[in-house]
């Protein structure tokens, strides 16, 4: 945790032994041996740096954005926050492909240690390798980890009232920086209750989630339930089982209510 909290003050960054490739429109728009990890300041997720070098693309600076939005509204740049909401200092650049022209996805930074260095926007190409493997999201943290534990505890999963499961097969997720999610057997909860959402999300950890909404009296908790249905290598313990949002939910662990966590996901729906 000391680590990440040096992370969201900014100015950490760190070197990568694996060979990074981002592809786009087809074709390879950057390959480097020498890829850097790079943390803005109050931004919870790493962005990769590449030296300018080994990009096969036109960087050209950016236009001011008329309607960015005031990146002091933001305490802490959680990944739905968009690239161009900077907090490090640096000019900001459209990278120019073969194909198209991706308007603010790059940042050459003021800092000195990372002169000759553009930080990409992720989200704004293709696809993005770590050698061989396709990574998703975002890159991840060599400072942060999931672990997964059978557990024999008794959960029970609440809302208002409603008992929504209640199991002693749960698997319990650890990871880094946010609260521990109790993964469900599908036996032991009212999926009756559930209704299938549109909603997906991307996890670098985990993979790609699915997700539900709760009825309940007529009121409906928008995608309160995910499960990650391929999981990521790292997260296989918890394929095809069932979390709630601790921020939503009253969690009940051998009779003990658990205080409900305020993350970046209290709202989400």
């Amino acid at each position: 945790m000391k680590v990440w909290r040096q992370a969201l003050r900014g100015g950490l960054h760190e070197p990568t032994a694996k060979r990074v490739r981002i592809e786009h429109g087809g074709q390879t728009v950057a390959q480097t041996d020498r890829a850097l990890l790079v943390w803005e300041p109050r931004r919870i997720v790493p962005s990769y740096a590449v030296p300018v070098g080994d990009l096969y693309a036109e960087l050209i600076p950016a236009a001011d954005l008329t309607d960015a939005p005031d990146r002091a509204r933001f305490p802490v740049l959680h990944p739905g926050i968009p690239f161009h909401v900077h907090s490090a200092a640096g000019q900001p650049l459209t990278v120019r492909t073969a194909q198209e022209s991706l308007d603010h996805a790059a940042l050459r930074p003021s800092d000195p240690d990372l002169d000759g260095y553009a930080v990409l926007d992720f989200r704004a190409f293709d696809a993005w390798y770590e050698e061989d493997e396709r990574i998703v999201a975002h890159p991840q943290d060599p400072f942060k980890r999931i672990s997964i534990r059978p557990s024999s505890r008794q959960v029970r999963i609440e809302v208002d009232g409603h008992v929504l499961a209640e199991s002693q097969q749960a698997r319990l997720l650890f990871e880094t920086g946010l609260p521990t999610r109790y993964y469900l057997p599908w036996a032991d909860v009212r999926t009756e209750l559930l209704t299938p959402s549109d909603r997906h999300t991307y996890c670098a950890y985990k993979g790609k989630a699915s997700y539900w909404s709760v009825n309940l009296d007529g009121r409906v908790h928008k995608n309160l339930v995910w499960t990650y249905k391929q999981p990521l290598h790292d997260a296989l313990p918890v394929r095809d089982l069932l979390a709630f949002y601790n921020e939503r939910v009253d969690i009940i662990v051998d009779g003990v209510r658990e205080e409900r966590p305020v993350t970046i996901f209290s709202q989400t729906g």
